[in-house]
């Protein structure tokens, strides 16, 4: 585990974040015992293919915890679920474009003083051939983050599908025109953090060779060729909120691991 804290962490909510590529599939690779362990106040998983009628009991009533659906429309297809065992005062499903909201993308839980935002950004594809989508998608989902954030704390996390920089990513020159770290993907990664977006893993940790999603070929996570697509980002005004940050790429199960933030 890559992890940094700060300060006292006594009062903190511990969040993560995973990409489970399945929830089916990783319940039969220990999910439950793994979310047990990790012992989160809230688990935002995205691409989980599925909706809550195909799952198991185990998944669907886990104790102490709530869980939220915002399956996609096309079965076995992206999908975000998020566990809290903290009761939100609201839920929104999607970003009110069927567009995006057709392929369960976003799911924001309200809390007292913070919004949960959970996102599965696109994948850009081969070739680039759904950029455009992508983009529209990333822009969309910053205009509704700059609106909930007007109102109270934002916590964004997810599978961003980007490696923001060279360091972000095993082989940043062999990738330069590949979907994930293309030209305007970067470019509204840029934007995103300029207008004051805190990445919160890079607010404590400049490191390289720190990644979240290893591809299944050429054993890649044993020689840790990755990629640091999976983020917890929080609005500008929210980054002294944040403690600490995490990369836990001990945790197997899917080929992304969890990602989490430590936030009072």
């Amino acid at each position: 585990m890559k992890y940094v804290e700060q300060m006292n962490m006594s009062e903190t909510k511990r969040f993560f974040s995973w990409n489970v590529n399945g929830l089916r599939a990783v319940e039969k690779k220990g999910f439950v015992d793994i979310m047990a362990e990790l012992d989160p106040d809230i688990l935002a998983l995205q691409e989980i293919k599925a909706v809550p009628e195909q799952l198991s009991k185990k998944l669907t009533n886990i104790n102490g915890y709530e869980a939220y659906w915002h399956p996609a429309e096309k079965k076995g297809y992206a999908g975000v679920c998020t566990y809290s065992r903290l009761k939100p005062v609201a839920v929104i499903r999607g970003l009110g474009l069927d567009e995006f909201d057709r392929e369960g993308r976003v799911l924001t839980l309200e809390f007292d003083d913070f919004y949960l935002v959970n996102c599965y950004f696109p994948n850009a594809q081969h070739g680039l051939a759904r950029i455009d989508f992508k983009i529209r998608f990333n822009r969309t989902l910053h205009t509704f983050a700059d609106e909930l954030s007007a109102k109270k704390s934002v916590v964004i996390c997810g599978d961003l599908n980007v490696a923001h920089r060279p360091i972000d990513l095993k082989n940043p020159k062999e990738n330069e025109n590949n979907p994930g770290y293309s030209l305007p993907e970067r470019e509204w990664m840029d934007s995103f953090i300029n207008a004051g977006y805190v990445d919160t893993f890079r607010k404590f940790n400049q490191e390289p060779d720190n990644y979240t999603w290893w591809s299944y070929r050429f054993n890649a996570r044993a020689r840790n060729i990755g990629w640091r697509i999976d983020y917890f980002v929080v609005d500008p005004a929210s980054g002294e909120r944040v403690r600490g940050a995490a990369i836990h790429d001990q945790v197997m199960g899917s080929d992304h691991c969890p990602v989490s933030l430590d936030f009072v």
